[in-house]
């Protein structure tokens, strides 16, 4: 009993003595203790895990917060970048069809010339074919001699003339020979009198070149069918290289020979 009242006004009194008989009831309140205290070790237990699981959760969702800012940044930055490499190939399409453009229309001025060339190198190369066939023809006549018959007589006379001194009417077929032999008017060895409008040379070779007054020949009445050369100055178009005209045959002239 003194020890109860030595405890009476004491707060938290602790006082364990193995000599103090336990009673039914002091055992229950120690039970009651010892599970009240395993209660709150057990809710401090859950409040520290739930604050822990609260922070944790936190921390994973500023984490995934940030991974997700991160991925649309990248994102953001991935769509940037493609768009600039479309405008990129957009730009080098456009300068590469500017180019083909550009290399078309070149090789349609390339190929306009090339025909123009081909052209130009088939007369050049007919030239010289005659140039060589004129050679040819000089060199087995020998030296080239013309003369003048000296009266006047229809074409086909003034032809025998020069037949008859072992030539025949002067063939024409150089720029350089049509000039050189002007001195009146006179006849030359070109004529249609087998075909109408078919000019031939007294040899048979066809005329390749003609130096044509303007407007001529025009088969004039219908019966101009021998080609004189013309030196009239006066004559309207009149130049070294435009003399010819066709002329009845039986006009009386006089006539070039070529020996």
């Amino acid at each position: 009993m003194e020890l109860e009242s030595s405890c009476e006004n004491v707060e938290n009194c602790d006082i364990k003595d193995k000599n103090v008989p336990r009673t039914p009831s002091r055992i229950q309140d120690e039970g009651k203790a010892q599970k009240r205290s395993k209660q709150n070790v057990l809710f401090e237990t859950e409040i520290n895990v739930w604050g822990i699981s609260k922070v944790f959760a936190f921390i994973l969702n500023v984490s995934y917060w940030r991974s997700e800012r991160d991925l649309i940044k990248s994102y953001k930055n991935t769509v940037e970048e493609f768009n600039q490499t479309i405008n990129s190939l957009q730009d080098s399409y456009t300068d590469l069809m500017t180019e083909k453009h550009q290399l078309q229309d070149n090789f349609n001025s390339l190929s306009q010339k090339k025909l123009e060339l081909e052209t130009r190198i088939k007369d050049l190369t007919d030239e010289k074919d005659q140039l060589q066939r004129d050679f040819d023809s000089l060199n087995k006549k020998g030296t080239v001699c013309f003369f003048m018959s000296t009266e006047l007589k229809s074409w086909s006379d003034c032809r025998q003339y020069c037949r008859d001194r072992g030539a025949d009417l002067v063939i024409i077929n150089t720029e350089e020979k049509q000039v050189s032999l002007f001195s009146e008017r006179v006849w030359i060895g070109l004529s249609d009198t087998e075909n109408e409008g078919i000019m031939k040379w007294v040899d048979n070779s066809p005329l390749k070149q003609g130096f044509w007054f303007k407007g001529e020949p025009n088969n004039s009445n219908g019966n101009e069918d021998c080609i004189e050369l013309n030196y009239n100055r006066e004559e309207t178009g009149w130049s070294p290289l435009n003399s010819w005209n066709d002329y009845p045959c039986s006009e009386k002239k006089k006539g070039i020979c070529e020996k």
